[in-house]
């Protein structure tokens, strides 16, 4: 891995936007050949970093900076299989790329009803109550539904105009009337935003924009007063769960609301969790047994002997 030492300078550069200790882990994986498994959390977090590794440089290999050939390298059977494929098509699997880890299939994060309500209830006024019903019933992205203005409201057809986050196209999506109800609440006890600044503001001080990390903190406090560890991703989750899991909503429909760019995707969301079997188990564990039944006129004996007590 010699022929990579050059641009060190970039990976200082690197260092300053990425946890350091996984920058150390990413650095003597690439450069001095040690397990990055031993050194990193989770398989995910290794690829994401890799990924970073890869843009940095493919970026500055255009303008020829850097090494000739990108340290971290990608896969060219992808390259060549999702080169022309139509979006419509299911994502074909293929060999992952040298260093690239495999990610074990999960089902998604999603939180059951009880919890919910638990950390509904642990919200402390009509701003964090109006957002988290807003996040579970839109499915919109924690810093998609923060960036909401007045003029991004559509009271009438309670609908919220985001930004999406990989189209960067403003997109409706619909929200609860519970939603709409805390949110006006919300305004009414607050005030309104200036002209064309966030819905959602802090309330301490001056008012200034809520941001990703403020919410964060809100949710980490709900998360220490009830031993939980939920996230505001968590939210979309549950909404999309809760949509692919209603017989009156097609998975088409799912994924627009949702908007994601493929089916499959959305597709994840139809599972089935242990939690939600909770009153169907109860009912079929106290079930009484079937008794056998014969038809009339044979001799109990005959029967016995035949079929066993």
């Amino acid at each position: 891995m010699t022929a990579v030492s050059a641009p060190r300078p970039g990976w200082e550069l690197l260092a300053g936007q990425v946890n350091q200790r996984r920058y150390e882990a990413l650095r003597a994986y690439l450069f001095e050949g040690l397990s990055l498994r031993k050194a990193a959390d989770a398989t995910a977090t290794i690829n994401h970093a890799l990924t970073v590794v890869h843009g940095y440089y493919a970026f500055h290999g255009r303008f020829g900076a850097g090494p000739v050939t990108n340290p971290v390298p990608v896969s060219a059977q992808r390259r060549q299989v999702l080169a022309h494929r139509s979006p419509l098509e299911p994502v074909p699997v293929v060999h992952r790329a040298r260093l690239r880890q495999r990610v074990p299939q999960q089902a998604p994060r999603a939180i059951p009803d009880a919890l919910w309500d638990e950390l509904f209830a642990a919200m402390g006024c009509d701003r964090d109550r109006a957002l988290l019903e807003s996040y579970v019933s839109s499915g919109a992205r924690a810093s998609e539904l923060l960036g909401v203005t007045l003029a991004d409201i559509d009271w009438a057809g309670q609908l919220f105009y985001v930004v999406s986050k990989g189209s960067r196209l403003r997109q409706p999506v619909p929200a609860s009337p519970d939603a709409f109800r805390y949110l006006g609440r919300y305004l009414a006890t607050d005030g309104p935003p200036a002209p064309a600044q966030p819905v959602w503001r802090t309330r301490r001080g001056d008012p200034r924009p809520l941001t990703y990390w403020a919410m964060r903190r809100v949710l980490q406090r709900a998360n220490e007063k009830l031993g939980t560890n939920w996230t505001l991703h968590d939210a979309r989750h549950t909404a999309a769960t809760r949509m692919a899991g209603d017989e009156r909503l097609t998975l088409a429909e799912v994924q627009t609301i949702l908007r994601h760019a493929h089916l499959d995707t959305t597709g994840h969301y139809l599972t089935v969790r242990v939690e939600d079997l909770h009153d169907k188990l109860q009912e079929h564990y106290t079930r009484p047994r079937p008794q056998r039944s014969y038809p009339a006129g044979y001799d109990p004996a005959d029967i016995e002997a035949v079929f066993g007590g």
